[in-house]
């Protein structure tokens, strides 16, 4: 098994874990999963700058932190097809190598909300375009998975269904705080999802 099958593997079994801690019965229960990635492919496109009447500046770090978000929706999806997660890492791991070669990113973002919209299906091939041209390879998509995952068991075991969850910590939103502990920590450590939920439990602010 490749490296990249090997990732891709690991990430589905912490998508199914996390879609689990949320409702155990989640493949049954219709969750619009394509919906949610049209959604986030609109939110990116105010990132990545849209309106040619005035300038904008890419938001590269924010732009990838969407990408991520759309690929825990994409796994959910493939999951939903009953397919072993090794059969979907192989097939996800051409896809992502591959892409289309499309060199334009809002091409690429339609292209990506274009598949779930009206075949609500995840394009990863289009995804893989959208990393591409945002200097995001598989390592970097695997860190920042591993680290948002992370997050979202942080969020689910501290009220965020029930609405107690506190999103700003001492003036920072916890995506901010999550990336900036991420870089404190070894992303290669056996433990480091451990590590970075207990670095997120010392700063999480007390009600």
């Amino acid at each position: 098994m490749s490296v990249a099958q090997k990732q891709i593997n690991q990430m589905l079994t912490m998508q199914d874990a996390m879609n689990s801690r949320v409702s155990e019965s989640w493949r049954s229960n219709g969750y619009e999963w394509y919906r949610a990635i049209w959604v986030e492919c609109a939110e990116m496109l105010d990132h990545h700058g849209r309106k040619w009447w005035k300038h904008q500046e890419i938001d590269i770090a924010q732009v990838q932190l969407e990408l991520v978000d759309i690929f825990h929706f994409g796994l959910s999806l493939r999951l939903m097809t009953g397919d072993s997660v090794d059969y979907i890492s192989s097939k996800l791991a051409k896809e992502l190598h591959q892409g289309t070669g499309e060199n334009d990113f809002k091409i690429a973002l339609e292209n990506l909300a274009s598949a779930a919209v009206t075949k609500k299906s995840f394009d990863a091939k289009a995804l893989a375009d959208c990393m591409s041209l945002m200097n995001m390879d598989l390592d970097e998509l695997f860190r920042q998975y591993v680290g948002k995952n992370t997050l979202n068991f942080f969020r689910q075991d501290h009220g965020y269904k029930e609405g107690s969850y506190i999103k700003i910590w001492h003036g920072e939103e916890d995506n901010e705080v999550l990336a900036n502990l991420v870089k404190t920590l070894d992303t290669g450590a056996d433990d480091f999802q451990q590590q970075l939920y207990a670095a997120l439990e010392a700063k999480y602010p007390s009600a």
